[in-house]
């Protein structure tokens, strides 16, 4: 029966069925009020969910059965106004028990009339509804903590779309990423955040298909905000469907992954530029090794064809040939410093300069190797920096940018060099290890050829790569450049598109020193010679046999030694040396530059030179060579030996006639029928000076045997024919003068020269004939006294 539309007469109260069945109920409270608002009866139902039995409870005014605050609100007497007036109530509150505790409970107040209509009371029936109220505060407290939540997040664009696609609602996630407020978007269909391409193409629609036939649809793409920038998006957009499968819309997740995007791009470019950097330093590291042993062999070419080209040089047909051989060897030099340049093995010497002087300074150099089909542009900014640069090697670079740009334009175009100061900050470097934020000059080679592509622009740089047909090209011009820029500190990148040509840009440090003028130019001298000592150190046999045949043919001494430690031997013998000639890649523990430091503290005089095909870091640091260090690099030609031994020694020299440059074969034969091979023995009881002595013997083509005292030296002389006995004066026991002494009794014919770092008298009693050296003594001087 439905309890709100009872109304009951006094005489249907009685009823025995109504009595039954509020008897039976126990599910409601049902109790009778009288009209004056009292309780006048009470069921098994009241007892059970309002606590009282019906004697604790009859006769009590009702309005006990409410809260505290509903009765100072006057509830129960609104209640009863309005049952007297339209018949009954209905309403939902807070009910007090009999124990003080509370529930939920649905209340049906119904009015009671007697067979004339008389209000006469009004019938009750209670509720307890608590567990509905649980559920529904539950499910709103859930649905305001949802709210909430999806609110309160800001990372995310949360929104609701309508089947067609409309927005319906949108939470302050989507308001920060996107930038629009509920009030500007709602009702606005969602493609708008589309690129206008996007749109056009219908990637929304297809987002909204295959979400619906699928329940999910995600991707990643460009979305436009609010104010027309653009980000980048991860979306995902999920079908809401009634529990009966109909679809009522869509929830849309937006992400803005731009700076993770960014981060992932960022880190496959420094991955790849390590790669890159990496490959380049193992190459380097392969090409460095090769230039060197290729430079050896060259040296020694070269040396022998222009010792063959000086003395056929009136052979016309000889000295043709002579002279394509030499040209030959020349671009091989060429090729081996492109590979050093590459390798960042290059001997630097870096000047301060500003490259507005020497760019324009070689404008006539390039128009003459580009032609009169490109026009050459220059553009140099104000105020330009000065940087530190190895000038000479940057025209290189520059002339090889500049004819691989003419290539590119074989129907002529516009070649622009350009000068500016750049600010490398640390968004642009984050991908370059070896490139440090900072301030640069940025030289600018720009063509309007026929550009490359990317591939093409990846591979730029390796050694050896090419896109000239064969023949026209080695592909080292490119890879010498990044090499030396790298060397330099600098940062080279290629910017090209194909059809539209190609912009290689350099980055030099900036300096803020005052530069010096890059434009200086030594006139051209005359090979000139000398007659001092040269102390030549190599280990390659051939390329020794070679420099020391070019000394020669220049007028010089020459000793010879064959590392590091023998050089420092013949040093400490006391021979006077002018020149220290070595090279710096040596074999042995001792190293050429400490070879050199102690050298230099033996003989102060002395004055080093290096060379070498390859410097492994030995006298380059930085990229640099270090201060006060003089190098000689392999192959070079006996003019270029010649300026430079002059150059450091500090002095004219003496001019070389042509005819005199070589010896012809008559005086070749002569000086070795002149020159006999002595079997000598040296005494001496100083380790390091009998060392030195036999190491000068042997390079002087004698045989020598040691004595480390007078009783040794007789058993020597016993086994063994000599012809000079060379004896320090002082010897432990027997001195000298009683060695001589004995041994030209046992062996007349026996040559006697006497050493000595004290001086000697002119004559001494011994009964034969003697020479003399006063230690030290300079390599010719032993050489005569050796002589009969």
């Amino acid at each position: 029966m439905t309890i709100r539309n009872l109304e009951l007469t006094q005489g249907d109260a009685d009823d025995d069925w109504a009595r039954q069945w509020v008897a039976s109920t126990l599910d409601y409270s049902v109790f009778r009020i009288t009209a004056d608002g009292t309780i006048a009866s009470w069921n098994e139902g009241g007892t059970r969910i309002e606590g009282y039995r019906p004697e604790e409870i009859v006769g009590q005014p009702f309005s006990v059965l409410y809260t505290d605050d509903d009765r100072v609100n006057g509830i129960p007497d609104a209640v009863m106004d309005s049952v007297r007036l339209i018949g009954h109530h209905d309403a939902q509150g807070w009910r007090r028990r009999m124990d003080g505790s509370t529930f939920w409970a649905s209340v049906v107040t119904t009015a009671l009339r007697d067979h004339l209509g008389k209000f006469s009371g009004a019938v009750q029936v209670v509720r307890d509804v608590s567990e509905n109220r649980r559920a529904h505060e539950a499910a709103i407290e859930s649905e305001r903590r949802f709210r909430l939540l999806v609110q309160g997040v800001t990372d995310y664009a949360i929104f609701m779309l309508s089947p067609d696609g409309y927005v319906t609602n949108w939470n302050n996630g989507a308001r920060r990423i996107k930038g629009y407020s509920a009030e500007e978007i709602v009702g606005s269909h969602f493609s708008r955040f589309y690129l206008p391409e996007d749109a056009a193409a219908g990637i929304p629609q297809r987002g909204l298909e295959t979400a619906a036939r699928d329940g999910r649809f995600e991707a990643e793409g460009r979305r436009v905000r609010r104010d027309g920038t653009t980000f980048w998006a991860h979306v995902v957009i999920d079908a809401i469907r009634e529990d009966d499968g109909t679809l009522v819309g869509f929830a849309k997740i937006t992400r803005d992954i731009t700076e993770r995007r960014e981060a992932t791009e960022l880190l496959e470019k420094t991955q790849a530029a390590l790669f890159q950097a990496q490959k380049m330093e193992a190459i380097g590291k392969l090409t460095g090794g090769v230039a060197h042993d290729f430079n050896n062999v060259l040296q020694v070419l070269r040396g022998n064809l222009e010792l063959l080209e000086n003395r056929h040089r009136r052979d016309g047909w000889s000295g043709e040939r002579l002279a394509h051989a030499i040209d030959a060897v020349e671009r091989g030099a060429k090729l081996a410093s492109q590979l050093l340049a590459f390798g960042r093995r290059q001997a630097l010497r870096p000047t301060v300069v500003n490259l507005a002087a020497m760019v324009r300074g070689v404008d006539s150099m390039l128009a003459r190797a580009l032609g009169e089909t490109i026009n050459v542009e220059t553009v140099v900014a104000a105020g330009l920096w000065n940087t530190l640069v190895d000038t000479h090697q940057l025209e290189n670079v520059l002339l090889n940018l500049a004819i691989n740009a003419r290539d590119a334009m074989p129907a002529g175009g516009r070649l622009t060099i350009e000068l500016a100061n750049a600010m490398l900050d640390d968004r642009y470097v984050r991908p370059f290890s070896d490139v440090p934020a900072g301030q640069y000059v940025m030289l600018g080679v720009t063509d309007t050829g026929t550009g490359m592509t990317s591939d093409v622009v990846e591979r730029a740089f390796d050694p050896f790569f090419t896109t000239k047909p064969e023949g026209q090209g080695t592909g080292l011009g490119l890879s010498m450049a990044y090499g030396f820029v790298k060397q330099t500190g600098g940062h080279i990148r290629i910017y090209s598109e194909v059809g539209h040509g190609t912009t290689v840009r350099i980055y030099l440090p900036r300096s803020t020193q005052v530069a010096v003028d890059p434009l200086v130019r030594h006139e051209p001298q005359a090979t000139r010679g000398g007659h001092e000592t040269i102390l030549v150190v190599e280990d390659d046999a051939r390329v020794q046999s070679t420099v020391v045949d070019m000394l020669t043919a220049l007028g010089y001494s020459v000793l010879k030694a064959n590392d590091a430690q023998q050089a420092l031997t013949v040093i400490r013998s006391g021979v006077h040396i002018d020149v220290l000639f070595t090279d710096v890649v040596m074999p042995g523990t001792l190293r050429s530059p400490e070879m050199a430091r102690q050298a230099t503290q033996l003989l102060p005089h002395v004055k080093v030179l290096f060379t070498s095909g390859y410097t492994q870091n030995a006298i380059v640091h930085g990229g640099r060579l270090d201060p006060g260090v003089e190098l000689l690099s392999k192959p070079y030609s006996q003019e270029e030996l010649a300026h430079k031994l002059r150059d450091i020694l500090g002095t004219p020299g003496e001019a070389i006639p042509a005819a005199a440059a070589t010896p012809d074969a008559a005086q070749v034969d002569g000086a070795s029928k002149s020159t006999r091979t002595l079997r000598v023995l040296v005494v001496e009881d100083d380790p390091a000076s009998l060392d030195a002595v036999c190491e000068v013997l042997q390079m002087l083509g004698h045989d020598s045997a040691r004595a480390a005292n007078a009783k040794q030296a007789m058993q020597r002389l016993r086994i063994d024919r000599f012809d000079v006995l060379l004896t320090d004066l002082n010897l432990p026991g027997d001195s000298g003068i009683e060695l001589a002494q004995q041994a030209v009794a046992a062996y007349p014919q026996l040559h006697v020269v006497f050493a000595s770092g004290d001086e000697l008298p002119n004559e001494l009693p011994v009964g034969f004939p003697w020479k003399r050296l006063r230690k030290p003594y300079a390599i010719d001087e032993l050489s005569n006294a050796l002589q009969d």
